[in-house]
Order: structure tokens, then C-alpha cells, then sequence
């Protein structure tokens, strides 16, 4: 019981920029995995999230985390890589991570057997995470708490590393609306959208992981970032965004076929 209580005053404590792209990243997941669903996952789906999109609950596990009862699901978010090394040789954190947690959770709901309320908490949990596995800064060093104590200058704003690519770099790449976001990216053809949604969630990890160790080269302590950074990383934006969301739609094409 006392660990319990610790684990979620823990959470309720830790900064809401731990977490996640930031509202419209996630959305723009959700919305590019919806439209790639098949009819009997999108049917299935939307009766699971009582006639909700993905959408509509592709942010609610960043409020979740913070609450008492969802508060074992806070380090569920990232899994931090220090330099020197990859996900298999750092040290697990014993309260889980987004890899662990992924494949519990797909594992719960392709097995079945789950109550309604069960399936509708795992999903919104799958449509969540799904995005948080394609954020760079969740792959990030445990000694700054995945680039939340890196100061930088963000257009001559005091801000923090992890921030930046959660939110502010999202909204400067584009001013679109996160549906705006997915007709604009989401043009592959059946050959790419394959290719871009092969392999596991460890490959997926290892993928971010390797954007997250280039950014802490290029923006250490201290940079000041402004229009030149926002151009060179907005394709990189992009591409984890669309990453995300095609490899969402293999993940719930598979629970439900």
C-alpha cells in the first residue's frame, strides 16, 4: 500500500512536458492510423471506444499518468538510453517502460478475454503509446530525465529540450490542423505504407532511439534554436508522425483481424 501511495504522489508530481508529442502529434497519429484501418478492426475499434475515433483518446494517458489510479503507467511513456547504450544492454527500469509495456498490452488484447472496460483502457493506452514510441526525447538520457532539465533558447525563450520536440516544434513546422497534418504527409502508396510499418517494437525504439542521440549532439546546453533548426528538423517531424500512425494501423489491423 505505501509503495502504491509513493508511486502515485511520484507521478502526480513529475511535469506534464514528461510526456508525450503534445496534443497534436497525437492526434495526428490517431487520425492517420484511422484511416488506415481495415473495416473489421475500424468496426471493432470504434465499438471498443463506446463510438469514439482514436482520436478522441489519443491524449488521454498523459492526464491519466498523473492521476492516482492510472499512476503504475508513468514511466510507461519513454524508456531512457544513456550514451553508450541501446535498449538491450541499459538498465531496466523495474516500474516498466514503453517497450514492456507495448507488448503487454498487445499481447492483452489480441489474446482476448478482456471486460469491455478492460479493452476500452488498453486501447486508449495502445493509441497513446504508439506515438510516444516516435517522439525522439523519449528515447532520452536518465541522467536529464530525457532532455527535461537541458536548457535551451527556443526563439529566444527560455525552454526545455524535451519540450521542443514534444510541442513547439510540431506547431512551427506547419500552422495545420491535425487532420490538415495527415492529408498533407499521409500520401504513400500500399508499396511504402508496407515498408514504413515492417518491424517490432524494439526496431521501431531502436529507430528513435538514433534520432534522440543525433539531437543531443547538435543541440546541446545552451542552444539558441530559431528558423534554421525548425527547416531542418520539421522532415524528421514529419516522418516519425506518419511512422507512427501507419505503424498504429498494422498494430490494431492485427489485434482485430
Amino acid at each position: 500500500m505505501k509503495r502504491l501511495v509513493l508511486c502515485a504522489l511520484v507521478a502526480l508530481c513529475i511535469a506534464p512536458d514528461a510526456f508525450g508529442w503534445g496534443q497534436k502529434g497525437h492526434d495526428v497519429v490517431a487520425c492517420i492510423a484511422e484511416c488506415h484501418l481495415s473495416r473489421r478492426a475500424a468496426r471493432r475499434v470504434t465499438r471498443a471506444l463506446e463510438g469514439h475515433s482514436p482520436v478522441y483518446y489519443a491524449n488521454w494517458m498523459d492526464n491519466a499518468s498523473h492521476t492516482p489510479e492510472y499512476a503504475y503507467s508513468s514511466t510507461w511513456h519513454y524508456a531512457n538510453i544513456d550514451e553508450g547504450y541501446t535498449y538491450e544492454t541499459m538498465p531496466r527500469n523495474e516500474a516498466g517502460d514503453i517497450v514492456t509495456a507495448l507488448h503487454d498490452i498487445i499481447d492483452d488484447l489480441r489474446k482476448g478475454g478482456l471486460t469491455p472496460e478492460q479493452e476500452n483502457i488498453r486501447l486508449r493506452m495502445l493509441v497513446h503509446l504508439v506515438g510516444d514510441l516516435h517522439c525522439p526525447m523519449h528515447a532520452g538520457h536518465k541522467s536529464d530525465l530525457g532532455g527535461n532539465t537541458v536548457s535551451v533558447l527556443y526563439f529566444d525563450t527560455p525552454t526545455k529540450l524535451h519540450t521542443i520536440w514534444d510541442t513547439q516544434l510540431v506547431e512551427s513546422a506547419h500552422k495545420w490542423s491535425y487532420t490538415e497534418w495527415q492529408r498533407q504527409i499521409d500520401r504513400v502508396t500500399r508499396k511504402q505504407e508496407k515498408e514504413l510499418s515492417d518491424g517490432t517494437v524494439e526496431e521501431w525504439f531502436a529507430e528513435t532511439a538514433a534520432i534522440c542521440a543525433e539531437i543531443y549532439k547538435e543541440l546541446p546546453e545552451g542552444t539558441k534554436l530559431s528558423y534554421d533548426h525548425v527547416a531542418k528538423y520539421a522532415p524528421v517531424i514529419e516522418a516519425q508522425l506518419l511512422k507512427g500512425g501507419l505503424r498504429l494501423a498494422r498494430i490494431l489491423n492485427y489485434i482485430y483481424r
